[in-house]
């Protein structure tokens, strides 16, 4: 079993808010025109991030399916002149990566990830076997437009961040993650625990333990 703390935790749910009123609201937030550059999921992933002080020695995780959605739209609407500026926001690390241009912090462990209704799975996974003393996991969505009318975005936009730690001090919540060998292996469709599901109990700080993928259960208690 892996066990992990969780020392410290930011969230955003923004719900159906556009663009232009996250850009307005964290004006005074980030540096003088920054917010001008950066994408909604970028101030919202940002704005959660940027309180935990990202350090040259943590490991950070991200965790987003569809990442940079509108700058996505906005690059593809923009042929036949395709913008080179959102084709290089629209990357799925982007996020990330603006907030920490901002900073203008480098990190020696980043590791972007994405998936679908397994991925707070391996993004839990990829956290807790991190060796470093402290692991930063954070992710979000932005809401899409017509690709949400296609079912290829996200139909909310939120974002969190949270420190992860080996030691128990300071903690505020118990996070585990176990293999169950056996359990659910043949029924892997009837597991559904996506990134939305996992920023809800983030969010609300209930406590959750279930399959969150075949043979793996995670479980966190709040302190």
């Amino acid at each position: 079993m892996l066990e992990r703390w969780i020392t410290a935790l930011n969230t955003e749910d923004p719900g159906f808010e556009e663009p232009a009123s996250t850009r307005d609201r964290f004006k005074d937030r980030f540096p003088k025109n920054a917010t001008r550059r950066m994408t909604q999921l970028g101030m919202l992933v940002g704005s959660t991030l940027e309180p935990l002080a990202p350090t040259e020695n943590d490991t950070l995780v991200y965790a987003s399916a569809y990442a940079e959605t509108r700058a996505i739209e906005g690059y593809l609407d923009s042929f036949p002149t395709a913008s080179p500026t959102l084709f290089q926001t629209s990357i799925h690390p982007s996020a990330v990566q603006q907030t920490l241009i901002v900073r203008q912090q480098a990190v020696r462990q980043f590791f972007p990830v994405t998936g679908g209704a397994f991925l707070p799975a391996q993004a839990l996974q990829v956290a807790f076997l991190a060796d470093t003393p402290r692991t930063l996991l954070c992710g979000g969505e932005e809401r899409g437009t017509w690709l949400l009318d296609n079912r290829s975005a996200s139909d909310r936009a939120f974002a969190f961040a949270l420190a992860l730690s080996a030691s128990s001090e300071g903690a505020i919540a118990r996070v585990t993650l176990d293999d169950q060998p056996g359990r659910n292996t043949d029924a892997a469709t009837e597991i559904r625990f996506a990134l939305p599901d996992f920023f809800d109990v983030l969010h609300t700080r209930r406590p959750f333990e279930g399959l969150v993928a075949p043979a793996r259960r995670f479980a966190i208690t709040w302190l």
